[in-house]
């Protein structure tokens, strides 16, 4: 039966470009983003899941956003029973979008898909289109040749992955998380590498964090009336590099080739508009990558005593505002779902894929922390957000592939 499905997989060239032009049509960028949210693409792929009309459940969990069009943030679910109807084996991959930024770096209109040889150009196509695709053609295949997996294999396309998950994922598992069963498994096509051979399983806590610094405003040319609030948060900044860097030192293989904590200063708000004052205020942020064998609350405790020492030896106040805090549970690297994309990997691409850590936070995150075992998985040519961002169409069918050997075996 792989041999037959696989050979199946291959005929549908015609139906990925189709969706991706369709797809790539509908921008379902973000309100948070100054888009309409992905009422229209949701509404597209729901009529082209009901054309297969072989899903055993189809449905959607309508999320309300009063800004999005329709006030309503879709994520649908398309599940087709298997032999164990116990068991689910999800694809789950993302409908929204990122805005394609200056449209003066794109060779062609962001919103209108070009096919040149294996690629596919536009706004979405490779993230998340490709995974989702590759996830349609299994449903299609098993389909088409009346073939029942071992297991149910269901697609999850949800919203709002984009801008944080609260009108996707976040959502469902809170209000709709007995979809989900206690044995089901997950794969989220929504990262990997160009060679095929990462698997992730694991991702490093996120923590961003709000400084602001205060003193007191004054004339260039006289200091000595005012305290310089950017000098004081310029100090802050090389000491907290020094003291988390030294502080939170482990190394994980895991995570390689970044095998530890990160502690980035990033955005910086406007001080002072002219050259000859000297700022009362001054804003920095941190992005903060962190093992999970460490605590976000004890880099924040970290954070709060280099502040301390700061506002005492620069007589300033220093105000630390956490704007995001999550930390993500691994996948066991035993789990079924680790061992057959591994074996899926090497039968597809013949390649040693190995599970690996990631910086980078996934959907993936909140169902480890609901305590599913998830594997993000596909092979990309990392063309996310970027312009010009395309899919290549050998990677949509050779992922197909690999979530189909997976499915022939997920009991």
């Amino acid at each position: 039966m792989e041999k037959k499905l696989f050979k199946k997989i291959e005929t549908y060239k015609k139906e990925i470009i189709e969706w991706q032009t369709n797809m790539i049509a509908c921008p379902a960028v973000s309100p948070d983003g100054g888009g309409e949210g992905e009422g229209e693409k949701a509404a597209y792929l729901l009529s082209e899941l009901k054309k297969m009309k072989l899903f055993d459940e189809l449905f959607v969990i309508n999320v309300k956003d009063k800004r999005a069009k329709g006030g309503m943030r879709p994520n649908i679910v398309a599940k087709y029973y298997g032999e164990n109807k116990n068991k689910t084996f999800w694809v789950m991959a993302h409908m929204d979008v990122v805005h394609p930024g200056s449209l003066d770096l794109w060779k062609t209109d962001p919103y209108k898909a070009v096919v040149k040889g294996d690629k596919i150009y536009g706004r979405g196509s490779e993230d998340n289109h490709q995974g989702l695709v590759s996830g349609l053609l299994v449903a299609k295949a098993m389909m088409d040749l009346g073939y029942k997996p071992p297991c149910n294999y269901a697609l999850l396309l949800n919203a709002d992955e984009e801008v944080g998950s609260d009108y996707g994922i976040i959502e469902i598992l809170k209000k709709h998380g007995k979809i989900f069963g206690k044995n089901d498994a997950f794969m989220v096509p929504d990262g990997g590498n160009a060679e095929g051979t990462m698997i992730e399983i694991a991702e490093k806590n996120l923590l961003w964090v709000k400084v602001s610094v205060f003193g007191v405003q004054a004339h260039g040319s006289m200091p000595l009336t005012g305290n310089n609030a950017h000098r004081a948060a310029s100090h802050l900044i090389v000491k907290v590099d020094e003291v988390l860097h030294k502080k939170f030192n482990k190394k994980d293989k895991l995570f390689a080739p970044e095998v530890s904590s990160t502690f980035e200063p990033t955005k910086h708000e406007a001080n002072v508009p002219n050259v000859n004052t000297i700022p009362g205020s001054d804003v920095f942020y941190l992005d903060c990558r962190v093992l999970p064998c460490y605590k976000n609350d004890d880099v924040i405790k970290e954070i709060q005593k280099a502040a301390k020492e700061i506002e005492k030896k620069f007589k300033v106040q220093i105000k630390i505002d956490v704007l995001r805090s999550e930390s993500s549970l691994p996948t066991d690297q035993k789990a079924a779902i680790v061992k057959l994309t591994q074996e899926a990997a090497k039968a597809v691409y013949k390649n040693n894929a190995r599970p690996m850590g990631v910086g980078g936070g996934t959907v993936g995150a909140y169902l480890r922390n609901a305590g599913y075992p998830v594997v993000v998985f596909s092979k990309l040519d990392d063309m996310a957000h970027q312009p010009n961002e395309y899919s290549s169409i050998k990677n949509t069918i050779g992922d197909a592939k690999v979530f189909t050997y997976i499915a022939l075996r997920l009991k």
